[in-house]
């Protein structure tokens, strides 16, 4: 594939700069579609050929995709809340549209669309979840998981007719570059700044994003067109996970189990002050509601596939919470 360029989405962001940087590091040249607005210390210096743009925006998409190979669509509005909910519904679904079309109407030869384990929904009994349990956007939980199912099923669709697309499905991703940060970096920061003295009961599974990244380009090459992929890594409590946090940060890890009926009061504060502030709650009623489920999932199709594989997430962390101290997040 050396010389072949690739058009990145997203490669400002957290898995999208992974994804960018696994695909230069094998030779390939880069193109990354960025905002105007979006920061820009994940791209900074690496050589990439950077076409500015919105996944919304019709036209600077089709200019972006002008002799590409390969395209990752990795962009996506990654917010558990926002004002309008419906906002993020719009942008993840038109965004995808569009992108998709401008692939196809550019001969690309190959699409990795990243898609998110938002669109399954995790077994009652505590099992590991797979590609199988799909959710629809009436058992989705919030406008996140709501706009990532109604887009899956529109690339799942446009496979359907022909496009040479393949679909992952990362968990949740941790590790260096997550400058926003991200939900799950937000809760690894505050915790090992002593800011998380308790926890709910539940359960998610943790992946670094390196090995995500790794997971995408062996997609691209093995990949069933039309088919989806769970690039994951290890289920984890989140006791388990903030214990481990305390003791990288040298802090006593929390002991306290709360409830979760008593934190809905403060969800619904915290979201009437950030519809007047405009800035994102740190608890919100949807990350609650989710919270009731153990989001464990199961990588066996990929494994058994592409043969994709993750290191113990406790690399991940490490590496995470490393990143963080040296960009400052962290002292």
């Amino acid at each position: 594939m050396a010389a072949d360029l690739a058009l990145v989405t997203g490669a400002s962001g957290f898995v999208g700069s992974a994804v960018a940087r696994r695909l230069a590091t094998r030779g390939l040249a880069v193109r990354v579609l960025v905002r105007p607005t979006s920061p820009r210390g994940n791209i900074a210096d690496l050589g990439y050929d950077i076409a500015d743009g919105d996944m919304r925006d019709a036209t600077s998409v089709a200019a972006a995709m002008r002799g590409v190979r390969y395209v990752f669509h990795v962009a996506a509005d990654y917010r558990l809340w926002a004002r309008d909910p419906d906002e993020i519904v719009r942008n993840n679904r038109d965004g995808t549209r569009i992108v998709m079309a401008a692939a196809r109407a550019a001969g690309v030869e190959r699409i990795v669309y990243t898609s998110s384990v938002a669109t399954l929904k995790p077994r009652s009994d505590g099992r590991d979840a797979d590609e199988d349990d799909r959710a629809d956007e009436r058992t989705a939980i919030g406008a996140y998981k709501k706009s990532k199912v109604v887009a899956e099923r529109l690339v799942e669709a446009m496979a359907a007719e022909g496009l040479p697309v393949v679909l992952v499905s990362p968990s949740t991703p941790i590790g260096p570059r997550d400058i926003r940060p991200t939900p799950t970096g937000r809760i690894i920061v505050e915790a090992a700044g002593g800011r998380m003295p308790a926890y709910v009961d539940t359960g998610l599974n943790l992946v670094h994003v390196d090995d995500v990244a790794d997971g995408h380009l062996l997609a691209l090459e093995k990949g069933r067109i039309g088919a989806t992929y769970i690039l994951g890594g290890q289920n984890v409590t989140l006791k388990q996970m903030l214990a481990d946090i305390a003791a990288l940060a040298g802090r006593k890890p929390p002991r306290v189990r709360l409830p979760r009926g008593p934190i809905y009061p403060l969800a619904y504060a915290a979201e009437a002050v950030a519809r007047i502030t405009g800035k994102e709650p740190f608890v919100t009623v949807d990350a609650l509601d989710m919270s009731r489920h153990l989001m464990f999932f199961s990588s066996s199709r990929a494994a058994r596939e592409l043969g994709y594989g993750a290191r113990p997430y406790a690399e991940a962390l490490e590496d995470a919470l490393r990143w963080f101290r040296q960009a400052g997040y962290v002292r």
